[in-house]
């Protein structure tokens, strides 16, 4: 028998790439445009949809633990009105087209440049704003703080237990690319104090290389 193949659709929805197309696009609009995009990937023999769910430390599904994402509602922490869970609808729809639905979390990115709005009460920034730093036009967590990477695990589980997915994908598991200053050289990713506290006799890059393995072992 020939090996099962994987042949996935990764739909973004940071900066609103993929889905949904606009910020202001209504709940109906939302789904027959999530619709469409099944509709699509069934018809060209795809079987499975990578869903973008935590972009920027936010939610595209209904979380007690992170604000409702702007790209979604054009507010974070707004829900949508008419209020649906696109993450049930698009496990629902998925499933009804004999697709997979594999949900994709950003542990790390807390803020895209592309978000125009004030960030939610409940963003983490707001929260614990010691483990979201400022780095060139983003906000990052730190991957070195034991909090940051709990917070991270903890989103991924709470979406595993509450929703009928079939994958969990993890994107930029890693430090942030290179940023530039205004002089045009690289700016140091901020993370001296956590490496002060829990660097123990490592060097910088053997850290942080640490701080990915044990992130993705765990």
């Amino acid at each position: 028998a020939a090996p099962r193949e994987f042949r996935g659709v990764w739909v973004a929805t940071v900066d609103n790439i993929d889905w949904p197309s606009k910020r202001t696009l209504t709940t109906d609009q939302q789904k027959a445009e999530l619709i469409r995009i099944f509709d699509k990937a069934a018809a060209l023999n795809m079987n499975a949809i990578v869903l973008q769910v935590r972009p920027s430390c936010d939610a595209l599904y209904d979380s007690k633990l992170e604000p409702w994402s702007e790209f979604l509602t054009n507010r974070q922490g707004q829900a949508p009105s008419p209020y649906y869970d696109p993450l049930a609808f698009a496990v629902q729809e998925a499933h009804r087209r004999g697709l997979e639905l594999h949900a994709w979390f950003n542990p790390y990115r807390s803020k895209h440049p592309s978000a125009k709005g004030d960030l939610a009460a409940t963003h983490i920034r707001n929260t614990n704003p010691g483990l979201a730093k400022v780095y060139g036009r983003y906000l990052w967590l730190d991957p070195g703080e034991p909090d940051v990477q709990k917070r991270s695990l903890d989103v991924m589980l709470d979406v595993v237990k509450r929703y009928d997915i079939d994958g969990v994908h993890i994107d930029d598991y890693f430090y942030p690319y290179a940023e530039k200053g205004p002089d045009g050289k690289p700016l140091p990713f901020p993370d001296q104090d956590s490496y002060a506290k829990y660097g123990k006799g490592l060097s910088l890059s053997n850290w942080r290389r640490k701080n990915v393995d044990d992130f993705i072992e765990r």
